[in-house]
């Protein structure tokens, strides 16, 4: 072609000495030309504004809404949704932004999610809910290019929609990568694998979301190992949920291990109910020690880790500088466990919120967490729910809370007087006599080594209140406590030395009238009380005293 053109040029500079050809009459016949502007004047590009359409598309009224929205549906030969009806009436729409679309549990066709166009173009949601919505690859294709179109979202979920096809994760990725407004984004109960998982990893590279819950998606192994490539250089991602994916101990924890090594700037990493067990456990505390600015939430619920799993943690958590949140709970921890990592909290300064519930943790354990109380001044939060602390370990983290004053809520089960009745021997008698005085070591010591007396004036009491009646008056002491029954007419008092001192049973008493424990800890200090009944009480004399 360059020849041909080279030589008809030739040819019509020779004066037009020759005919030209057939081809060159052709053209001429059409008396067509193609001329170029000057350089200035071409447009090598445009860019479209998404804001610019007129009224009655981007600002329309809730209402007109309503109306652009029945006249889509019907000219896409579907029904308008009830449900979507109802919650555009019921709506408030401030700035052109509207709360939630909740479209979970719609089953969404191609048609009925090309009629949701005008919804999404006139308004901005909070929150856009498409869980469970059966989206098939053309429709959730559609519906993706539209909230990325408009950017018609912050927070999508797009969970249990597993016949999304090619085309829908596609769509998904491409929104993930490109969307400036989208920052939160659920994916769960959905099998993350082969092309599904390649393609949101790839998109996660230059995505600007700051949230992604991967709830039971199938990624252990292979799938994990190609998220976390993604994730290590990510940078703007600050919350990543990863629970009940059967992450095991031994590659899975390798690769959240490297995770947190590589990445500062993830805050909460979600892992409970896995599997990453002991040896999971010892690859994230390795990771851990790399955190100087990142993580700071934890979550290890129900991951099988027991008390040797605890050797791992009490290397890691004196050197541990930004953690302040971590989650034990559903873990055989047990009092082993506790007494483990019990100095190394103390150590500690940067954990605010520790759980520990249903950890088969008993008084023991109790005992040893009442002592970290004591000396730590930072921890915020203690949750120790569906364990088997009883009066005793109460007692100890009362008194260490006597002490502590920056924890802000202990959280412990609510037993009811029904629940003493069932748990302990109601048949079980005898008298309490005042000469009943016992020693508890681990009270004793908290107390003792935080400055106070071990003859400091305090008194503990077993007071008898009857069935009906109430104490009408109350004097209190800075050694003892008087108590006046008056329907009974029976005065109680006494005086003793700390921590306890237990007084004389009425013989009157039914051996299940409930009981009042009181606890005067320091002199001109509040009282702690605890209901129990006469034979609770008789356990707690034995387990104090050894006996």
């Amino acid at each position: 072609m360059t020849r041909c053109s080279d030589k008809e040029s030739e040819e019509q500079s020779d004066d037009e000495t020759e005919k030209p050809n057939e081809k060159q009459k052709k053209r001429r016949k059409g008396g067509k030309r193609v001329s170029f502007p000057p350089d200035e004047q071409i447009v090598s590009g445009f860019a479209e504004h998404r804001n610019t359409d007129s009224k009655d598309d981007s600002c329309l009224t809730l209402t007109e809404v309503i109306v652009a929205y029945q006249q889509n549906c019907s000219r896409h030969q579907v029904q308008p949704r009830p449900h979507i009806l109802q919650q555009l009436q019921q709506g408030v729409c401030v700035g052109g932004s509207v709360k939630c679309l909740d479209l979970k549990g719609e089953r969404l066709d191609h048609r009925s999610c090309e009629a949701l166009e005008v919804v999404l173009k006139s308004l901005h949601f909070d929150f856009i809910n498409l869980q469970a919505a059966q989206l098939e690859e053309n429709g959730a294709s559609s519906l993706l290019d539209m909230i990325l179109y408009y950017e018609s979202t912050t927070h999508l979920d797009i969970s249990d929609n597993s016949s999304m096809g090619t085309s829908g994760w596609r769509a998904l990725a491409h929104l993930i990568k490109q969307s400036v407004r989208l920052s939160r984004l659920d994916v769960s109960n959905m099998p993350m694998v082969d092309y599904p998982v390649q393609s949101l990893s790839k998109a996660l590279l230059t995505s600007q979301l700051t949230v992604l819950h991967l709830h039971n998606a199938q990624l252990s192994g292979t799938p994990l190992y190609t998220l976390v490539g993604a994730l290590k250089t990510n940078k703007a991602l600050r919350e990543l949920h990863l629970s009940n994916n059967l992450l095991n101990s031994y590659q899975d924890a390798l690769q959240l291990g490297d995770l947190l090594r590589y990445n500062n700037t993830l805050q909460t990493l979600h892992l409970s109910n896995n599997a990453l067990a002991d040896a999971g456990l010892e690859e994230l505390c390795d990771g851990l020690r790399w955190q100087t600015a990142g993580l700071k939430v934890l979550l290890l619920k129900n991951n099988r880790i027991t008390a040797e799993g605890m050797v791992h943690l009490a290397k890691t958590l004196p050197v541990l500088k930004v953690l302040q949140v971590l989650d034990l709970g559903e873990n055989l921890l047990g009092n082993e466990g506790i007494q483990v990592i019990r100095e190394p909290l103390m150590m500690n300064y940067s954990v605010l919120q520790l759980s520990l519930s249903q950890a088969n943790i008993t008084c023991e354990g109790a005992v040893a967490l009442a002592e970290f109380l004591a000396e730590n001044r930072h921890i915020q939060r203690l949750d120790l729910r569906k364990n088997e602390v009883k009066l005793g370990g109460l007692m100890a983290l009362c008194l260490a809370l006597k002490i502590n004053h920056s924890l802000a809520s202990l959280e412990l089960d609510h037993i009811t007087l029904q629940e003493q009745l069932r748990d302990e021997d109601v048949s079980v008698t005898g008298t309490l006599g005042e000469d009943q005085l016992v020693s508890w070591k681990p009270l004793i010591k908290l107390w003792s080594c935080h400055g106070h007396a071990a003859t400091a004036a305090a008194s503990c009491y077993l007071c008898h209140l009857c069935s009906g009646a109430s104490a009408h008056s109350t004097a209190w002491g800075r050694k003892g406590v008087d108590m006046v029954n008056e329907e009974r007419g029976s005065l109680i008092k006494t005086d003793a030395s700390p921590p306890f001192a237990l007084l004389e049973r009425s013989e009157k008493t039914s051996p299940n009238t409930p009981l009042w424990f009181w606890a005067m800890l320091a002199p001109d200090t509040s009282v702690l009380a605890f209901p129990m009944m006469h034979c609770v009480a008789r356990h707690l004399i034995k387990a104090l005293t050894g006996g």
